[in-house]
């Protein structure tokens, strides 16, 4: 079992009950620590890294408003990048939560804040939802900087990066993303290319160019022979034509010829003489 299915693991066993759940970090020393990016919300402050059963010195834990991330090369990206490079980080996680304020933020209501606050909408970018990374779902939101960590150039391919939920009530970890299943997409052997199909072919041209039609070997029969052959064959059915009986001619059958249908006999009509008075 890896780092984060025993993690997902012990955090369900433990709601449920189990008063024996637990995660033992020892046995996962070559998958530690773990750098995560969750939202700033102060009600995350006592649920982590506990809800993951990691100790404190193996979470490297970075915050912004909304666990956002606005692209591969982002001011996040370098600082989980630089978590991993120079922090030692084995895993990623995104770590987003329900109810979170930024996901019910619209751009309208971002510019009253703004506008509360004394800042002009002069002052701020065009596209408010873009430069700010509003989202309307925390799920897709999490998926969505999955995607952008899992192909930052910043970030080495041997590197799970894994997506959760966590629930701000009970502590729920939801995995949204399995990072071990998406790094083993990822690392599969791509297809053939254009270019190597189009090597391929040339391979087999070249085999075909070194063919050699001097090394052909045809049978040792000669033209001669195979004539004299053509003519016996044909001797012979001559011979079978003028040997076989003539056939007699097959009578012709007589034509179809359509049933009579005999005709109904003729109607008499007798004339009515009529007397004029007189």
């Amino acid at each position: 079992m890896r780092l984060f299915e025993a993690i997902v693991e012990a955090n369900h066993r433990a709601l449920a009950g189990d008063a024996k759940a637990g995660l033992h970090p020892a046995d996962f020393a070559d998958e530690l620590p773990v750098a995560a990016l969750t939202c700033i919300d102060a009600r995350l402050n006592p649920l982590l890294p506990e809800v993951l059963g990691l100790p404190k010195e193996q979470f490297i834990w970075l915050r912004n408003a909304g666990n956002i991330i606005t692209g591969p090369t982002s001011s996040t990206m370098r600082s989980l990048a630089l978590a991993c490079a120079v922090k030692g980080a084995r895993q990623i996680a995104i770590i987003g939560h329900n109810d979170c304020q930024v996901c019910k933020t619209s751009a309208m209501k971002l510019d009253d804040a703004f506008r509360a606050l004394g800042i002009q909408r002069a002052s701020l970018p065009e596209n408010l939802t873009e430069f700010f990374g509003l989202f309307a779902s925390e799920r897709q939101n999490v998926i969505k900087a999955v995607d952008f960590v899992r192909h930052s150039p910043l970030i080495g391919p041997k590197v799970p990066v894994h997506g959760l939920l966590v629930d701000i009530g009970t502590g729920k970890l939801e995995w949204v993303v399995n990072g071990y299943q998406t790094l083993e997409t990822a690392t599969a052997p791509p297809p053939p290319s254009l270019g190597e199909l189009a090597g391929q072919g040339m391979d087999a041209l070249k085999s075909f160019a070194e063919f050699k039609i001097g090394e052909m070997k045809f049978p040792d029969t000669k033209i001669g022979e195979l004539a004299t052959e053509g003519k016996d064959w044909l001797v012979h059915e001559i011979h079978q034509i003028e040997i076989r009986p003539p056939q007699p001619p097959q009578p012709t059958p007589p034509p179809s010829v359509a049933p009579k249908i005999p005709l109904p006999p003729p109607i008499r009509v007798t004339p009515v003489v009529r007397k004029w008075k007189k």
